[in-house]
């Protein structure tokens, strides 16, 4: 495992450690998923690519393989392997059971739900020894999902009654077994990207039992061009027997928002320091503008209690959990019906109506403002009437501030080597480069200022790019790298040549 070691925790059970002391960038980890397939609840995809199939209301498609009947488009029904479905193919085929191709009013296929489960059962058969060691000892919270009935109903029906009965797996797998498997995929699954975009899980056993934290040390790449690999990179230096850290949720959520995702969908209650301070490490991210009085700030008192009071630490107010979370419902489905509104130039001004109103209830750095301002940074110099060649000064500023402030918020949250923090330098550099050229045309700077300006984006650029190498060149993370080393190149040239005239 390189330079990570298995650990067995009182706290955290089975968990991984740094096995020696590791610098930023440093490869811990990698390893091949054990399976891979359709993510659940997803709708009709080609069990070969992922990409979404048109099925009509009967089910009607060409989109089909010619052995089972089941969703396979025509590139991949033309591969001499059939790419990841040559398994369950013959499991279909053989118990002649057909794909109905019906899609729930919310665009779900329950059928495919069992895909995923039946290629980890597939590879345990094939790969014994691999499940023995790695996989069977994974967590999969049966008490915890047998508390969501419904659920727990439709996974039994839909997938082990199914390829037990249908299929004809029964004398293969029992239904113990196979729930088992749908647990430890709902709990340890990965998604992944192929190379053409489209959305699937991967198991990688030794990766899924990273601990989890709120403030990652590690950052995970997947490489659909190497059969789906994971690579994990230390984000900061590590000493020896440090813990590994991923978060299983996002980062740029609320610690409530943060919660309740773990919650649900990891079966536990997250206690590490960010989730512990009512400030998120000095960031305010969650809170709100006191009501009572102009300078204090609303935290709540115990945040990973989920019925805490919310205390102003200038005056001492408090409001109830009900009404801070009544309210943050209210502006975030404000927030929704924004997002949802065509890209162009309206949506812009939109999210910027809402940062200046909610200047009086949230923190500036609060994790609403903090997205609206991500919405920004991607639509200016992107939208019709705001090209960035088209952009004022002051509009260039304005993006300029927008990716400082998201940064000074990641800097805490994901230090070191982040892609999202990446993609924000990137962002950053264009209209600092832009602003230095306008000042120097404009006689508002000199040549050796306009030079500096142009290292400071260098600098920018020479982080994005250190961090973004790492990344599959066939994803938008790799294709992004390029572009931001051919940008680098072409702005060092320039201040080369700077740096002789000045001479």
């Amino acid at each position: 495992m390189l330079k990570a070691r298995l650990e067995e925790d009182a706290v955290l059970g089975r968990c991984l450690a740094t096995a020696s002391s590791v610098e930023r960038g440093d490869l811990v980890l990698e390893e091949r998923p054990f399976a891979r397939g359709p993510k659940r609840d997803s709708g009709i995809v080609c069990l070969g690519c992922y990409q979404f199939l048109q099925f009509g209301e009967d089910g009607d498609s060409l989109d089909r393989c010619e052995l089972c009947d089941w969703p396979l488009c025509g590139s991949c029904a033309d591969e001499d392997d059939a790419t990841d479905h040559g398994g369950e193919c013959q499991v279909f085929s053989a118990a002649r059971v057909t794909f109905a191709g019906n899609v729930s009013d919310d665009g779900v296929c329950p059928q495919l739900d069992c895909i995923t489960p039946l290629r980890v059962l597939l590879a345990k058969e094939a790969n014994p020894g691999r499940w023995d060691s790695e996989v069977a000892p994974m967590e999969h919270h049966e008490e915890e999902r047998r508390k969501d009935a419904d659920v727990w109903h439709a996974d039994r029906v839909n997938i082990a009654q199914y390829l037990r009965g249908p299929c004809k797996l029964a004398s293969r797998f029992s239904e113990e077994l196979i729930m088992q498997v749908v647990g430890v995929l709902e709990v340890n699954a990965f998604e992944a990207r192929s190379s053409k975009g489209y959305p699937l899980r991967c198991l990688f056993p030794y990766t899924g039992i990273l601990a989890h934290n709120c403030v990652p040390n590690t950052s995970r790449s997947i490489y659909p061009s190497e059969g789906y690999k994971i690579r994990l990179r230390a984000m900061v230096d590590l000493e020896e027997g440090q813990p590994l850290h991923h978060s299983y949720t996002y980062t740029l959520d609320g610690t409530a928002q943060r919660q309740a995702h773990l919650k649900q969908g990891k079966f536990f209650n997250c206690k590490c320091d960010r989730c512990l301070d009512p400030s998120e490490l000095g960031t305010h991210f969650s809170s709100l503008k006191c009501g009572q009085c102009a300078e204090g700030y609303q935290v709540p008192r115990e945040p990973t209690e989920p019925d805490t009071n919310w205390n102003c630490g200038n005056c001492g107010s408090i409001t109830s959990n009900s009404e801070a979370q009544a309210m943050l419902k209210s502006l975030q489905s404000e927030v929704n019906a924004v997002q949802a509104l065509e890209m162009g130039a309206k949506r812009l001004e939109e999210v910027e109506r809402l940062l200046r109103k909610y200047k009086s209830l949230l923190h500036p750095l609060h994790f609403i403002a903090t997205g609206l301002r991500q919405l920004l940074i991607e639509m200016y110099g992107r939208v019709q009437g705001y090209e960035m060649v088209q952009l004022p000064d002051h509009q260039l500023e304005r993006k300029a501030e927008l990716c400082r402030q998201v940064l000074r918020v990641l800097n805490t949250f994901e230090p070191g080597l982040s892609r999202t923090r990446a993609m924000n330098l990137y962002e950053l550099h264009v209209p600092l480069v832009l602003l230095a050229k306008s000042g120097f045309i404009a006689g508002k700077l000199n040549g050796g200022e306009l030079r500096g300006r142009l290292v400071d984006a260098i600098d920018l650029l020479k982080e994005c790019v250190e961090i973004l190498e790492f990344e599959d060149k066939s994803s938008q993370e790799g294709v992004l790298c390029v572009v931001a080393k051919q940008a680098l190149e072409q702005l060092t040239l320039s201040v080369e040549g700077l740096g002789s005239e000045l001479d």
